[in-house]
């Protein structure tokens, strides 16, 4: 178990963050802790540079980079996200990201079902 903990060491998440429920995810490398809401999900993300997250869409969501580099590709535009960039991902629009270093993110999505959390 330390070897795992370890390897999540270094995020700006305070432990208090790092023991909301966390999320099931189909990817390695990346991690997302959940608050939930009636009517949106809030997920903090620790995502090593996993490479590209496909394109794919979803309810509308509004994010914050905390640390790190990313590439975000919303519908045709790409744009390079660091520390203090924000974005917004209107419903239905394909997207795709790509992790260019350890990311952190705050993302609020506007679907209380996005995500479901790990049993």
């Amino acid at each position: 178990m330390k070897d795992l903990m370890d390897k999540w060491e270094g995020t700006p998440y305070p432990e208090f963050l790092r023991n909301l429920p966390e999320i099931n995810l189909p990817f390695e490398g990346i991690r997302g802790w959940l608050i939930q809401s009636e009517i949106t999900q809030v997920v903090f993300f620790d995502i090593e540079p996993v490479g590209e997250v496909p394109p794919h869409s979803h309810c509308a969501q509004w994010g914050i980079v905390i640390t790190g580099e990313m590439k975000l590709t919303i519908g045709e535009d790409t744009q390079l996200y660091t520390k203090g960039d924000w974005y917004f991902i209107p419903e239905g629009v394909v997207h795709s990201a790509t992790f260019l270093s350890r990311v952190q993110v705050i993302d609020i999505f506007a679907d209380p079902q996005r995500y479901s959390t790990k049993i």
